[in-house]
């Protein structure tokens, strides 16, 4: 079994990824993250944590509106957005490749850390080093992804789900 696996960027293809806030990272998120489970179980369970975890919960009212903006505003310069969940303290994302994968996140990952920092009148680092992703398979992989990205702040229990999600696949 292989841990610490390449991210696959194929330009044109669906990716589903991952990303959290620095501070989310805790004790037992690590703990998770070392399991010898197959990475689609191991991202569940910290998907699961994530959804009830307060560490690192950045992500309401105005906060959440900027980095949801931030997002949508790169929708066809970096990449095809297909569905955006933005969570607490993670976001979900959707999209099919314009740009390189790695190119996608940097972007996506430096411009909302910039903007959030302003914001919040904070430095340093926001979001966690890496990101979980998965190419999309197929039609049926893509319909599961898309609907665990919708459902995501419904089931978290979120009483915002309406800012939270972004979608335009029905």
């Amino acid at each position: 079994m292989h841990y610490n696996l390449p991210h696959i960027s194929m330009q044109g293809y669906y990716q589903f990824v991952t990303f959290r806030t620095k501070e989310s990272i805790d004790g037992y998120l690590k703990k998770l993250q070392n399991l010898h489970d197959e990475n689609h179980i191991k991202q569940y369970k910290i998907d699961q944590y994530l959804d009830t975890s307060s560490n690192g919960a950045y992500l309401f009212g105005d906060v959440l509106s900027i980095v949801k903006n931030y997002i949508l505003s790169k929708d066809k310069e970096l990449f095809d957005l297909t569905a955006c969940a933005v969570m607490p303290n993670h976001i979900h994302l959707l999209f099919r490749e314009i740009k390189a994968l790695h190119e996608v996140m940097q972007m996506i990952k430096g411009g909302s850390s910039f903007v959030v920092n302003r914001y919040l009148q904070r430095k340093g680092s926001f979001w966690a080093k890496g990101y979980y992703d998965k190419l999309i398979r197929d039609e049926k992989h893509f319909e599961v992804v898309y609907n665990y990205i919708k459902n995501n702040p419904v089931k978290a229990g979120l009483d915002d789900v309406e800012e939270r999600f972004y979608g335009v696949y029905e």
